[in-house]
């Protein structure tokens, strides 16, 4: 099977998007799971491009994406978590509120 090299990474409008929103700070439970969506978006090109080093032969390149990709992956994975923890501590901030709200009345 032969594949034109394509080991190139490339970014999409979208992509660039997500880029110029997490200049400053992450502000918003949104900028996390954005951010996670453009870190797996990045391991994805790299699974693809280590999938068409493969196989044109290229070992080294196939390894450096390869690695690229996991390592793209954690971060998502990581921006994932975070997300997923600061909507617990708003809904349990929340709960709490309602909790002494409901005791006044």
């Amino acid at each position: 099977m032969s594949h034109a090299p394509t080991q190139e990474i490339q970014m999409n409008a979208a992509d660039q998007h997500a880029l110029d929103a997490f200049d400053d700070a992450f502000d918003t439970i949104g900028d996390y799971h954005r951010k996670a969506a453009h870190y797996f978006m990045q391991a994805a090109r790299h699974h693809l491009a280590a999938a068409a080093a493969d196989d044109d032969g290229d070992a080294a390149a196939q390894e450096m994406h390869a690695f690229k990709a996991y390592r793209q992956q954690l971060n998502g994975v990581h921006c994932a978590e975070i997300a997923a923890m600061e909507r617990d501590d708003e809904t349990e901030e929340l709960q709490a509120l309602q909790a002494q709200m409901s005791e006044t009345v």
